[in-house]
């Protein structure tokens, strides 16, 4: 029977899954990852810290023999430079919560140049995305323009700094390349205008290619078939195939994707993406990302003096509310739909009687907030939406669900695995197979239940006071 290692490669953690073509998940791996914040607004991991940690999760499952083929799912927009001939990193991994690029940013703005960007890439001009950080890279890592004007230089996101490792071959695919706001959507290609315009280059990025291509192999002869963005493999991994159903992933941040039916530009605050590219063509999208979403519990559990999130649900489900408590985690300004840089995390509405645990359920409800604030994006875009699907971590917490449910006045469905990423990716790469993984299975849904007014209405006055 053939069996795929599926790599889900995020922000807190490298997940493993060996699946069969049943959909059955044999076994898991983990291991976790940290982040430094070296700088205010400045965010990194150590590229070898990663790569480690795909080492062990592939180790770990050694044991349950060998895998048929190997499929990648990775956090995007985080920028890994290494020197092509040594395959050492060049500086820690500016990951994609990193603002440091944010007033070259607003001077690109600021210049006029944001609607040509977003013409060629569906995305708006915004430190969330690797070219500013390439160009930040180059201009401050002495070794890298040397290395450039040599040949040796590597810049990519973490699938082609994985794929390097495991197979020695240097490429992308087009759904992580969409993200790197270098790469122009219509001709698939990266752009030497887009480069010249940030004070990048392309000689130094990776071949971009088809999700579902045969992308190396490693020394021991297993391939690597496919490659996608986290968020784009969540979306496959639910089974959607067409426009009409938004997926949201619950993680560190959180993205909210929705297929279209082709390329499209957002006039609320989203960016249009490639969900992924196969033998069937390119599927487009429209994406919502939030910057902290399920980190913004955490956050408040470290506050509070709790030692995990779950304590802080724990928490929040003794008060019937916040008592007019309203946390707005712009810890790292505020990702889509407002894009704003300058915003700053703020606590609101606090008396007397405020409680820890009115905190802690306004650090739950902030989630379920911010996830709202998107979804009605994606509705002034194109229309009404007839619920969610939920995956990620935080995903699991039924009270997190219920009251995203009655923010949205729409039902939620919660994904029957954890894994859903992981899975997309599998799905595509038993592909070349002719395989079919079975794939879309529904857990629990919860229903509308509470009047979303006045407890939106308490939001928006909150992110009007963080946006002051």
């Amino acid at each position: 029977m053939t069996r795929i290692l599926a790599i889900d490669q995020g922000t807190t953690n490298t997940k493993a899954i060996l699946v069969d073509e049943t959909g059955a998940i044999l076994a898991r791996a983990s291991a976790p990852l940290t982040t430094e914040y070296p700088h205010p607004g400045w965010a990194e991991q150590s590229a070898q810290a990663i790569w480690a940690s795909v080492q062990k999760v592939i180790a770990d499952l050694a044991p349950h023999g060998r895998p048929d083929g190997i499929a990648i799912a990775n956090q995007r927009e985080t920028l890994v430079v290494w020197d092509r001939k040594t395959g050492t990193p060049l500086c820690p991994a500016p990951i994609w919560q990193c603002r440091r690029t944010a007033e070259a940013s607003a001077w690109l703005i600021a210049d006029g140049h944001d609607a040509k960007v977003i013409a060629a890439t569906g995305l708006g001009i915004n430190p969330l995305f690797p070219a500013g950080k390439l160009a930040w890279v180059l201009e401050n890592i002495p070794e890298a323009k040397p290395l450039l004007s040599q040949g040796r230089l590597c810049a990519g996101t973490v699938d082609a700094w994985l794929l390097f490792n495991l197979t020695g071959a240097f490429a992308t695919d087009h759904s992580n390349a969409s993200r790197t706001q270098l790469f122009d959507t219509r001709s698939l290609t990266f752009s030497d205008d887009l480069a010249a315009l940030f004070g990048a280059s392309t000689a130094c990025l990776p071949e971009p290619r088809p999700s579902d291509s045969r992308f190396g192999q490693t020394p021991e002869g297993i391939p690597v078939l496919a490659m996608m963005g986290d968020s784009h493999a969540a979306l496959y991994g639910h089974g959607v195939r067409a426009p009409g159903t938004v997926k949201a992933t619950y993680g560190t941040g959180s993205s909210l994707m929705t297929l279209t039916p082709g390329r499209v530009a957002s006039s609320h605050g989203l960016s249009g993406t490639i969900a992924w590219t196969g033998r069937h063509g390119t599927a487009h999208a429209l994406e919502g990302n939030i910057t902290v979403s399920a980190q913004a519990v955490s956050f408040m559990g470290g506050i509070l003096g709790l030692g995990s999130a779950a304590e802080v649900s724990t928490l929040a489900e003794t008060v019937p509310d916040t008592g007019g408590v309203v946390f707005v985690p712009a810890l790292a300004g505020l990702g889509a739909p407002h894009w704003d840089d300058q915003a700053r995390g703020t606590i609101t509405g606090m008396t007397h009687g405020t409680t820890r645990a009115h905190l802690a359920r306004a650090a739950i409800e902030a989630v379920a907030h911010q996830i709202a604030d998107v979804f009605a994006a994606m509705e002034a875009d194109g229309g009404r939406l007839e619920g969610l699907r939920a995956d990620g971590g935080a995903s699991g917490n039924g009270f997190l669900m219920q009251r995203q449910a009655d923010f949205l006045a729409r039902p939620v469905t919660q994904s029957a695995v954890e894994e859903v990423g992981a899975l997309g990716a599998a799905a595509m790469a038993f592909t070349h197979f002719g395989v079919t993984l079975p794939l879309g299975g529904e857990g629990q849904t919860f229903s509308p239940a509470r009047d979303p007014g006045p407890d939106r209405a308490l939001w928006a006055g909150a992110l009007r006071k963080a946006r002051a």
